[in-house]
């Protein structure tokens, strides 16, 4: 929580804060969900500006965190240094929307974010920057090669690695073949079974 008390609320006046706080976990995490964000207890430096207005406190901000998650192509681990910038007004719940007293009554807007008691929760602000500045599709380098298809090694260690590629529409006569040959050893096998029962003999 944040004290706007020593800013007051003479309209103009300004607050600049600095301050470090630590990223929050479940459910409130900073960040893509199994993808990529910015680890509970992990610090987040904000950097601030407080400006008393007619309806409230316009707070705006950058938020400086470094990131974890897995390259989505190798599955290496990636580290993200990001900055989200974010403004965001806290409304004073005694004022509308033109800063002057509500009356009895008035809907409230889901959206307005109020002051209470001359505290505002930046959380949810904060969470909704991060997650927009963060990549959605993360990797470890831009020509990461990823993984093979095939047996799932990586193409970044071995470049010239691959498979050779068999035409689907042989593919059934090759295990036609591979079939015929198998039976053919069988019957070898057997051939050579009734020689030697005959030598016995």
């Amino acid at each position: 929580m944040f004290d706007t008390h020593e800013l007051g609320r003479r309209p103009g006046a300004l607050q600049r804060l600095s301050r470090t706080v630590d990223a929050p976990g479940s459910p409130a995490v900073f960040g893509i969900d199994g993808v990529i964000g910015v680890p509970e207890g992990r610090p987040v430096e904000l950097d601030l500006r407080l400006e008393s207005v007619m309806e409230g406190v316009l707070v705006t901000g950058t938020a400086c965190a470094r990131a974890e998650g897995e390259c989505v192509r190798c599955l290496e681990p990636v580290r993200v240094d990001l900055a989200a910038d974010f403004q965001e007004m806290f409304t004073y719940p005694d004022a509308d929307e033109r800063g002057r007293p509500a009356e009895p009554g008035d809907d409230e807007d889901e959206d307005i974010l109020h002051l209470e008691d001359g505290l505002f929760d930046l959380e949810p602000v904060l969470r909704d920057a991060v997650v927009l500045a963060l990549p959605m599709q993360p990797v470890c380098r831009e020509d990461c090669e990823g993984l093979c298809f095939t047996c799932g090694a990586s193409l970044n260690d071995d470049p010239d690695h691959h498979h050779d590629a068999v035409d689907i529409r042989w593919a059934a006569l090759q295990g036609l073949a591979e079939t015929i040959q198998d039976g053919e050893k069988d019957n070898m096998g057997g051939a050579e079974a009734g020689v030697d029962e005959k030598q016995e003999k």
